[in-house]
């Protein structure tokens, strides 16, 4: 196959760019029945012609292939579609390719098709050693394969986040609480430029912002490593080396509202990674992490605990002094409650975070205690009330079998 620029697979195949699947499956069957090799016996000229309206249809009739000659203006296994659809940005915005394909042969990477001194059927470019690593040098192009070129504009910092473990009366009543964070702050020499020292002319490119590197018969101009493509330098700072912020560990003070939950986020502005270049620094967020009480479970804004109430306080009723997070108050206990029975008491729960108007509920749950009798007369009464109360509980259960 000769040398030459990027085909026109459209063109050989008589049908438009925008032409849909079906108009060029029609336009190839059409070409074909003219130009196979049993309808031309012996006829190189119409041979070759079918060639190219194969190579043609194999590419624009598979929708991966046709996107990636779409965006480079010639197709090859070796480029994946990631490389492509970076070309194609590139070019969007006005970009000129780095790359001069000026009379380079395609014909290794066509897919398909062999170039010269490859088999029929091999694996596009596997014959040729000099363009083995064509996909990496195609890639490192247009992917920024390259030494990135650092924004110049104002960068904004970066949010941290962090876990803080509270008491479980601090997450009840608010206050103070402190945490440990390790964050970037802007450079107190260079005071965030990275740099020290007023720029100065690059001498790998010689102020241009690009160098120039082979490939094989293949050249192209990628941004020069050492200025990052800006054709100036500057001495990078001692202290940050070049980073324009350096770590820090500091304690955070924060205050925590009322009611504060497990899990809630605290968001305090400005304390997070320091910016680039004057850029506003990032935000820390605190995941509040709670801790427990041996009395005291807390579910939302209310309050669980179990309170042992006798027999007697059950069966009869009564007042009794339990334990809440504001201390203690009387609960009543109504005649002929159950153990496991529960009791709210209203608006005894935390003070919600959000609305501090609003407060939880405490939940009791009852557990009658039975006590152990030492003494034959307190027997003796408990025989007498057996007597007395002489319902057997367990009727219900074989009411339902």
């Amino acid at each position: 196959m000769p040398t030459t620029q990027n085909k026109d697979y459209y063109g050989l195949l008589g049908v438009k760019n925008t032409a849909t699947p079906d108009e060029i499956r029609k336009a190839f069957r059409k070409l074909a029945r003219k130009y196979h090799p049993d309808v031309n016996p012996g006829d190189k000229k119409a041979e070759e012609k079918f060639k190219e309206i194969s190579e043609a249809n194999d590419v624009l009739s598979d929708e991966k292939k046709r996107k990636v000659y779409d965006q480079v203006g010639f197709y090859s296994d070796q480029i994946d579609p990631a490389t492509a659809e970076a070309y194609a940005r590139q070019q969007a915005a006005g970009g000129r390719p780095p790359v001069d394909f000026d009379g380079f042969d395609f014909s290794g990477f066509q897919g398909g098709f062999g170039g010269p001194g490859q088999p029929a059927g091999a694996p596009a470019g596997a014959g040729s050693a000099s363009w083995g690593s064509f996909k990496d040098i195609f890639s490192g192009i247009f992917t920024g394969a390259q030494q990135p070129q650092r924004p110049r504009g104002p960068q904004p910092g970066t949010d941290l986040e962090y876990q803080a473990t509270v008491d479980f009366w601090t997450g009840i009543r608010g206050g103070q609480a402190r945490i440990q964070v390790n964050r970037q702050e802007t450079c107190p020499t260079c005071h965030g430029q990275a740099h020290t020292g007023g720029p100065t002319q690059c001498p790998e490119c010689n102020g241009t912002g690009q160098v120039t590197q082979m490939g094989g018969r293949m050249k192209f101009n990628i941004p020069c490593p050492r200025c990052n493509g800006s054709g100036r330098t500057s001495n990078d700072c001692a202290t940050c080396q070049g980073e324009g912020v350096v770590n820090r560990t500091e304690t955070v003070e924060f205050r925590m509202k009322p009611g504060t939950r497990d899990g809630q986020r605290i968001r305090l502005q400005g304390k997070g990674n320091a910016g680039l270049n004057g850029g506003a620094p990032g935000d820390l967020f605190v995941i509040v992490r709670t801790g427990t009480h041996p009395v005291f479970t807390r579910v939302g804004d209310d309050i669980n605990l179990t309170v042992p109430i006798t027999i007697a306080e059950a069966t009869l009723g009564s007042k009794v002094d339990v334990p809440t997070i504001d201390g203690r108050a009387q609960l009543k206990i109504p005649p002929g409650t159950q153990s496991g029975q529960k009791l709210r008491m209203r608006e005894r729960g935390v003070e919600n975070a959000q609305r501090p108007d609003q407060r939880g509920d405490q939940i009791v749950t009852v557990e009658v205690v039975v006590p152990t009798l030492q003494d034959e007369r307190s027997k003796e009464i408990m025989r007498e009330f057996a007597k007395l109360n002489g319902q057997d509980p367990r009727v219900a259960l074989f009411d339902k079998m």
